[in-house]
């Protein structure tokens, strides 16, 4: 009776079974949305998420995206009131798309939580809204050519960059560390028990980074494999058993323990 009721719970919790849990935090960050100094458009896109956070749409998609409200912008209902009106314009959105599942591409278009928010900021200022794909290291070459009007989706920004000025911030709006995850009912809990346990994580900057800022972890593990295909291709080798554990962002974890 007491195996039927674990396995009854087990089924009914939320993504099927299929759970990951984080066995140890390399790196810890946030996310926010960064815009040029003194340009009007920032003030605009803030009013919008105000105006969309009084309204639920940001829990809305929260929960959609991640299981529960773990996005924090300011609610202001009344936050639109405050800016004067502006031509309609598009509005052009840099998108990290290393940062599933906040951004993302798929068969050439972009998906993920920023991506669905930053359209519905758009639609509500009456704006057409284009995405470009950056990398997060180079938000401030981005905005200062004005390739892109701001850096929203999965961006942790750089504290030299926003102390020196080079662009303000809106946020955080999300917590999001880089962890190592097991699938729930492995015999791991610490970093201690991961030796001799094949691991892999996606071949980006910020990974290898996270990566080696442990020196000792790499040590403790028998096999460390760098993956091109992303976040996607690093849950589907840890599902299909082809691994034992995963580099990857916690943000991540709450997508996959509900989907």
């Amino acid at each position: 009776m007491i195996l039927i009721l674990c396995l009854s719970f087990s089924l009914a919790a939320c993504g099927g079974g299929r759970g990951v849990k984080a066995v140890q935090t390399l790196v810890e960050q946030e996310y926010s949305i960064a815009f040029r100094p003194d340009d009007p458009i920032g003030g605009y896109v803030v009013a919008a998420i105000e105006v969309l956070a009084a309204e639920g749409k940001v829990d809305e998609l929260a929960i959609k995206w991640f299981g529960e409200r773990a996005v924090d912008f300011p609610k202001d209902a009344k936050a639109m009131d405050n800016v004067p009106e502006l031509e309609p314009r598009e509005l052009i959105v840099g998108m990290d798309i290393n940062s599933f599942p906040l951004a993302y591409m798929t068969n050439g278009e972009f998906w993920g939580y920023d991506v669905e928010l930053a359209t519905a900021a758009a639609e509500k200022l009456g704006w057409g809204v284009k995405f470009q794909a950056i990398e997060k290291e180079n938000v401030y070459i981005e905005l200062s050519s004005g390739n892109i009007d701001c850096a929203w989706g999965g961006v942790a920004l750089s504290e030299s960059e926003l102390s020196q000025g080079k662009y303000v911030q809106f946020g955080p709006y999300m917590k999001n560390d880089i962890v190592v995850a097991v699938r729930d009912g492995t015999f791991a809990w610490n970093k201690l028990m991961l030796s001799g346990k094949t691991m892999t994580m996606c071949s980006t900057t910020e990974a290898m980074d996270a990566l080696n800022s442990d020196e000792k972890l790499s040590g403790r593990l028998k096999q460390v494999t760098r993956l091109a295909g992303g976040t996607t291709e690093c849950f589907q080798y840890l599902y299909s058993g082809k691994c034992d554990a995963v580099l990857t962002d916690s943000t991540a974890l709450l997508y996959f323990n509900c989907h």
